[in-house]
């Protein structure tokens, strides 16, 4: 089972980097610092509806981190840093910059720092997930993933309650971003969680309205066999789940239409995750997002994307992957560079990723 959790943690969120699989460097003053990250090489076939087939490939996921804890007068406090290469992300150069991730300070349930958003721990942890991600997945309410670590955020937990404060996507909100989500867990391993989110939308002209979604995230383990299920619907949440009034434009992805009204973006995801043996298993993910209004000349109001995933575990750490992936419309710009792009068509990616 502890193998099984891990592996599922790897696959959603590829980038969660949980401790246990750190390395201890020692304890200096009383506090324990440790490092962690992997080392991703992966090939893309890409087979677009319009345009030729080409193959990509890169190592530039490749990332790494520092954590530090240490006890203060009965408090746990934990410093978390944490960088990748996906910085310059364009085709002009093939040498790539680092790109700070997480830059994080917790004193027991209280978080402050750049990390991951309300929305991505509503939604990954119970996700069916894939090997090359976006956001937590179409389909989710943390889809986008040029959103879904803003440069500050504040998050408090209590039992299974998280109340987040979140830098604005809108520059002159009068508020932060709000997310408010309970999970509930049974002894059977099954879980639940639901979310309510809120903030101030730009409508035009220095202009705002205040738009408000929920969502409901769920995962069911049965024996071998996880089923994962999402939804969400409400207006502001377009951003977040990467599709809106103008289909998909990273952080400009619109939630008001040509006269600023907002509108409304519904999700749902549905996977299955399969152990067929303790080294390897297998996923299936279908997601869609719906805008109830698009721009004119925008040819769909539903973004759908599905992938087949196979994770095999050749030596502990070390992962071998399979991913065939088909999307209807395009969510990465074709000046992304190699392995990142996600035109409208379909993907085949093979990878190998080396923890240490």
């Amino acid at each position: 089972m502890l193998i099984k959790n891990k592996l599922a943690i790897s696959i959603v969120l590829g980038a969660m980097t949980a401790q246990a699989s750190a390395v201890e460097l020692g304890e200096f003053d009383g506090t324990k610092i440790a490092i962690d990250g992997y080392i991703k090489a992966e090939g893309v076939f890409v087979m677009p509806d319009e345009g030729d087939n080409s193959f990509e490939g890169s190592a530039r996921q490749s990332r790494i981190n520092f954590s530090m804890e240490r006890m203060i007068e009965g408090h746990k406090a934990k410093a978390f840093i944490e960088g990748d290469f996906w910085d310059n992300n364009t085709e002009a150069d093939s040498t790539y910059g680092w790109r700070l991730r997480h830059a994080y300070v917790s004193i027991d349930n209280v978080t402050v720092g750049q990390t991951w958003n309300g929305q991505f721990f509503a939604t990954a942890p119970f996700d069916a997930g894939m090997i090359n991600f976006f956001g937590s997945g179409t389909g989710s309410l943390a889809g986008n993933g040029a959103v879904i670590r803003p440069d500050l955020v504040l998050h408090y937990r209590k039992g299974g309650a998280l109340f987040s404060l979140q830098d604005p996507l809108y520059t002159d909100a009068d508020f932060p971003d709000l997310v408010a989500s309970y999970t509930h867990r049974t002894e059977s391993g099954h879980a639940i969680n639901f979310a309510l989110t809120g903030r101030d939308v730009e409508t035009g002209d220095d202009e705002s309205k205040f738009g408000a979604a929920i969502s409901v995230a769920s995962k069911l383990k049965f024996g071998a066999t996880d089923l994962s299920l999402t939804a969400f619907t409400g207006e502001g949440a377009g951003v977040y789940a990467g599709w809106g009034f103008n289909g998909a434009r990273g952080a400009a992805t619109s939630d008001v239409d040509a006269t600023g009204d907002l509108i409304t973006t519904t999700g749902f995801a549905a996977g299955v995750a399969h152990q067929f043996t303790d080294k390897l298993r297998g996923i299936v993910r279908y997601g869609q997002v719906e805008a109830d209004e698009v721009m004119a000349g925008l040819d769909e109001d539903t973004f759908k994307n599905t992938n087949v995933t196979l994770i095999y575990n050749y030596l502990p750490k070390l992962e071998l992957g399979l991913e065939w992936r088909n999307q209807n419309a395009a969510n990465r710009p074709p000046t992304a560079a190699s392995s990142s792009t996600r035109p409208e068509g379909s993907q085949v990616e093979i990878m190998a990723r080396y923890r240490f």
